[in-house]
């Protein structure tokens, strides 16, 4: 019998350190109660493998362990990325992973229960964050904040590069929903008109959809000091929201190059590539210097016919998310050339806050989170506002669970057949979760307007595609 070489101990030991972690994890996800036998033994290999034993107190955040051991930050970032799966498994660094992996699990899904403070908030969104970064996301982008609105943001290999970037059109509907779950939760649980009347403790929440749906339907109860600072909040929502949306919008331009007015004489119009092809024949072999003659310019002018876009909003309770986005929406689309936007809410009741459509902040202010869904009030402020069918686009944002589904739908198809285009949306939040009436959605499909759902890229691309 031949002994064992020297690498198999150590690879049986490292799987037995990595079980051991991973078996806390799983303890002290589903029993509070600390087991010693674990969390002696998880111990001894956190401090045998060279890191910090805070990792393992459950009272500290991913933020305070970074802050005492900077270097640790990097290997959270991109901790979850999928590996490339080429060459020998490194069991050393896997025990490591876990140990580092274990430490933003527990923070985020090992939630404080009883009565939340904002400083309990404030430090689970950052540990959220932190896994969100595991993940090769920005921090907000799963649960639903500027994510929400524009789409998670992945480097080319993840945050950490470690070899791939996450699936994340699997990640996204299994994770995000229950962060933002896990987050609302939190911030039901928070005595938050205290909070709000206290700016030192106003001033440490961070602004997420869950916060700012609590604080739309609370906003007419609140007063002086505590409104003051509920409005600091959403516009800061509104406003982080909307700088990631606007990237969005203006990746496309708008409409055909018109050529036949002149390219703008300016540096940022240069067409470098074409000035050197078309003074090739100044290039001067004894100097090495090419002699340019003429710059030419790129166009940048764009032929435009007036649209109308008209947004209608279900205002629901089910539909915060969408109308949060939405509204934002609007007012960048609102800001874009020959684009005349109009925007409908409604539950029982319909609202026409065109007026206020380029600012949502206001707009939002004006809305009133209901129960009821009555969608024939609001078409008929819709369909007056159609002058133009070939340049009219509707976009009906809904859940479609309508108390007069038939009388709805007999009125969208006859907005159809005139000749607008009509967009109706299932959900555009950032995790793409949402439920939709299957009435309504099979009659959709057989009218050739299938619902849209999904992540809120997919309006803004069927948007810049009318509106080219």
């Amino acid at each position: 019998m031949t002994d064992p070489t020297p690498e198999a101990p150590l690879a049986d030991s490292d799987e037995n350190r990595r079980q051991v972690l991973y078996w806390r994890l799983l303890a002290r996800l589903f029993d509070a109660e600390e087991q010693p036998g674990l969390e002696s033994a998880s111990l001894a290999v956190v401090e045998d493998i060279g890191l910090p034993p805070g990792l393992l107190d459950p009272q500290a955040s991913v933020d305070s362990v970074v802050q005492r051991h900077p270097e640790l930050a990097d290997e959270f970032d991109g901790l979850m990325v999928p590996e490339d799966g080429e060459g020998p498994r490194d069991r050393a660094a896997e025990v490591r992973r876990a140990a580092l992996l274990s430490k933003v699990l527990l923070n985020v899904f090992a939630s404080p229960s009883g009565s939340v403070s904002a400083g309990q908030l404030a430090g689970w969104q950052s540990d959220a964050g932190w896994l969100e970064r595991a993940l090769g996301c920005r921090p907000g982008d799963l649960r639903g904040g500027r994510a929400g609105a524009g789409g998670p943001g992945v480097s080319p290999h993840g945050t950490g590069g470690r070899g791939g970037t996450p699936d994340l059109s699997r990640l996204i509907p299994q994770i995000g929903p229950e962060l933002g779950a896990i987050e609302a939760d939190l911030v039901k649980r928070m005595h938050l008109r205290e909070v709000l009347a206290d700016p030192k403790l106003a001033s440490r929440l961070t602004p997420s959809m869950s916060l700012i749906e609590q604080l739309l339907r609370d906003k007419n109860n609140l007063s002086g000091v505590a409104l003051a600072n509920a409005k600091a909040l959403i516009r800061r929502f509104v406003d982080e929201v909307a700088e990631v949306l606007r990237t969005q919008v203006e990746k496309a331009s708008i409409g055909e190059l018109d050529r036949s007015i002149p390219p703008k004489r300016v540096f940022r119009n240069l067409d470098v590539n074409r000035t050197i092809w078309k003074n090739l024949t100044n290039w001067s072999p004894e100097e090495e210097q090419l002699y340019v003659d003429r710059l030419y310019y790129r166009h940048t002018a764009r032929k435009t016919t007036p649209q109308r876009l008209i947004v209608v909003v279900d205002q629901s309770g089910s539909m915060v998310d969408s109308m949060v986005n939405c509204t934002i929406l609007a007012s960048i689309f609102a800001g874009l050339p020959k684009v005349d936007v109009h925007l409908i809410a409604y539950d029982t009741q319909a609202l026409d806050l065109t007026p206020w459509v380029h600012d949502p902040f206001e707009t939002l202010l004006r809305t009133q989170l209901g129960g009821g869904t009555d969608g024939t009030v609001a078409m008929a402020l819709a369909q007056p506002k159609i002058a133009e069918p070939r340049n009219t686009v509707v976009v009906w944002i809904s859940d479609f669970y309508e108390w007069r589904g038939e009388e709805l739908f007999a009125s969208m198809a006859a907005v159809h057949r005139s000749g607008a285009k009509f967009i109706p949306v299932g959900s555009v939040t950032s995790a793409g979760r949402g439920s939709v009436n299957p009435w309504f959605r099979e009659r959709f499909k057989d009218q050739g307007t299938p619902v849209l759902s999904g992540h809120i890229r997919k309006l803004v691309h069927e948007l810049k595609s009318f509106l080219t």
